[in-house]
C-alpha cells in the first residue's frame, strides 16, 4: 500500500485535489478536465482535501460511474481518460482521474447554457481567450500559423538572406524543390506564412523586432534616455542576426590579467543571447497583430519579450526547465533554424541558455537566467555579469559567501509568510527541485524558517516564515 505522498511523487503531470465529487455543480471540476485535455494532461484526485489529506469517499464505485457519465455528457469531444483506485494510509481509497492531453482540440465544457474551452494558467483552469482558442482550433486540425497558405507565390518575393545563409552554412544552392521539401511552399509555388516570413520583403507587419539600449536600470519617459534604438523587419534570418549584432554592439567584453593568462569576462554569454533571440522569433505567437518581439537592454540586464505564453497554457516559472516538454508553435520556422544550426531540434533551449550563462566568470546563482511567462507573453532576463548595484562594472573578485548572503536575504524576505514561488522569484531561481534541496530544506533544517502549516507539508496553501 502506497502512502498519498508516495503516490504523488510518482505523479509526472499536473494534479488537483477534490475531497468529494460535486455532481450538482460539476463545472467546478469538469472545467479542469477540459483544460487538461486542451493542454499536456493532468490528474484529479478525488478523496483528497485541499490540504493534501486523504478523505473517505462515500461510495467509490458510484463516484467513478458518475465521473464517467458527467464527462461523457459535458465534455465535447470526449477526451481520453483513465480512472484508478488507490488505497492509501488509514485504508482510505483515493480515486484518481487521469486526463490525457488530446489531439482533437479544442475540448469544450458544455453546460449551464454555455460552450467553453478551458486552459490551464498556473494552478487554475480559465476560459481560453480568442487567441488561445484560435491556437486550439488550428492544433485540432493539425495546423499552425506558419503552415497556413498565403496568396503569395515563390516568384513574387526574393529570398536573398535565406539563400545566402544556406550557401554559407550548408554549402547548398536552394532550388524550388528545396523550398517544397522544407515546407515553405506547395508544389505550385504557393507560399505559406513561414515562406513569406523568410522572404527579404516580408509583408507581415507583426514580424518585426524592436531593440533598445536604455540609459540606467529602468525604461525612461523620453527618447533622450535611449542610448541606442533600432527596429528590424524583413526576413527572419536578418532579424535574428541584426538583433544579435545590436546586443553585441551594446555590450562590453572585459578581461582580467592573470600571472600567465587573462580571463575574458563578457557582459553576457553570447550563446545564451543568440539562443534566447532565436527562441523568441521561433516560438512567438504571430497571430497577435500589433505586437512584436522586444529586446530591452539596461545597465544590469537584458530582457527579451515575445508575444504568446507557453503553448500548453502553463507557466514556465512553475516548471523545472530540465523537464519542459518540447512543443513548437511554429514548426516550419523551427525546422529552418535547426537546419541552419541556429538551434537544436530536441528542445534544449532553456538548458543551453542556463548552462552558457553558468560557464561565465563571476557567475553566481544571482546571475541565473530568469524565464517568466503569462497567458499572453514570454520573458527572458539575462543578468549583466559585470554589473553590481554599487555601479562597479569590472568585478575581478567573485562575491564572498554568496550562499550565506542569499540565505540571509531570503530569511529577511520571509518576515511575512511567503509561498515557494514567491521565494524562488525573489532569488531569481528557476529550478524547483534545486531550490527545495539546496535552499529551502537547509533553512528549514537549521530552524531559520518554518512552515505555516507544519502538520500538512503538502498543502497547496503552504507558506514559509522566519522562525
Amino acid at each position: 500500500m502506497l502512502t498519498l505522498n508516495e503516490l504523488l511523487i510518482a505523479e509526472v503531470t499536473e494534479h488537483e485535489f477534490k475531497s468529494a465529487l460535486e455532481t450538482k455543480k460539476p463545472k467546478s471540476w469538469l472545467k479542469t478536465v477540459s483544460a487538461y485535455a486542451n493542454g499536456m494532461g493532468g490528474s484529479i484526485y478525488f478523496g483528497v482535501s485541499d490540504d493534501g489529506v486523504p478523505v473517505k469517499l462515500d461510495d467509490v464505485q458510484k463516484t467513478a460511474e458518475e465521473i464517467s457519465r458527467l464527462i461523457k455528457e459535458r465534455i465535447s469531444p470526449l477526451p481520453e481518460i483513465n480512472l484508478t483506485v488507490h488505497r492509501v494510509e488509514n485504508d482510505i481509497d483515493v480515486l484518481v482521474l487521469r486526463v490525457t492531453g488530446g489531439s482533437n482540440t479544442p475540448y469544450y465544457y458544455v453546460g449551464d447554457g454555455t460552450t467553453t474551452a478551458y486552459i490551464r494558467l498556473g494552478n487554475e483552469s480559465i476560459p481560453a481567450s480568442p487567441q488561445h482558442l484560435n491556437e486550439l482550433v488550428m492544433r485540432g486540425k493539425n495546423l499552425t500559423f506558419d503552415t497556413l497558405p498565403t496568396d503569395y507565390k515563390l516568384s513574387d518575393l526574393t529570398f536573398t538572406s535565406l539563400n545566402a545563409a544556406f550557401k554559407r552554412i550548408k554549402k547548398i544552392n536552394l532550388t524550388q524543390k528545396d523550398y517544397v521539401s522544407m515546407g515553405l511552399c506547395k508544389l505550385d509555388g504557393t507560399l505559406n506564412h513561414a515562406g513569406v516570413m523568410f522572404s527579404d520583403e516580408c509583408p507581415l507587419l507583426q514580424s518585426r523586432i524592436f531593440c533598445t539600449r536604455w540609459d540606467g536600470l529602468d525604461k525612461a519617459g523620453g527618447t533622450d534616455d535611449a542610448l541606442d534604438d533600432k527596429e528590424f523587419e524583413g526576413d527572419l534570418i536578418s532579424q535574428l542576426l541584426k538583433s544579435h549584432d545590436f546586443v553585441l554592439t551594446n555590450s562590453k567584453v572585459r578581461w582580467k590579467k592573470m600571472s600567465n593568462h587573462r580571463v575574458v569576462k563578457p557582459d553576457y554569454a553570447d550563446r545564451a543571447v543568440f539562443e534566447a533571440l532565436a527562441n523568441a522569433l521561433m516560438h512567438r505567437d504571430y497571430t497577435v497583430l500589433g505586437s512584436e518581439v522586444h529586446v530591452a537592454m539596461y545597465d544590469d540586464r537584458l530582457e527579451i519579450y515575445s508575444p504568446g505564453g507557453m503553448l500548453d497554457g502553463t507557466l514556465i516559472q512553475e516548471q523545472d526547465i530540465d523537464e519542459v516538454p518540447s512543443t513548437r508553435r511554429n514548426p516550419v520556422i523551427a525546422e529552418i533554424f535547426h537546419r541552419l544550426d541556429f538551434v537544436e531540434r530536441r528542445g534544449s533551449g532553456f538548458k543551453k541558455i542556463y548552462e552558457a550563462t553558468a560557464d561565465l566568470p563571476n557567475y553566481t546563482d544571482e546571475h541565473a537566467p530568469v524565464f517568466k511567462s503569462t497567458r499572453t507573453a514570454f520573458h527572458v532576463v539575462l543578468r549583466n555579469m559585470n554589473y553590481n548595484s554599487g555601479g562597479v562594472t569590472d568585478q575581478d573578485t567573485a562575491p564572498v559567501t554568496a550562499q550565506d548572503k542569499r540565505s540571509d536575504a531570503l530569511v529577511d524576505f520571509c518576515d511575512v509568510p511567503r509561498t515557494r514561488i514567491e521565494m524562488q522569484e525573489f532569488l531569481g531561481l528557476v529550478h524547483k527541485g534545486n531550490f527545495r534541496t539546496n535552499v529551502l530544506k537547509p533553512l528549514l533544517d537549521s530552524g531559520k524558517l518554518q512552515m505555516t502549516i507544519p502538520d500538512k507539508p503538502n498543502s497547496k496553501n503552504q507558506k514559509y516564515v522566519r522562525a
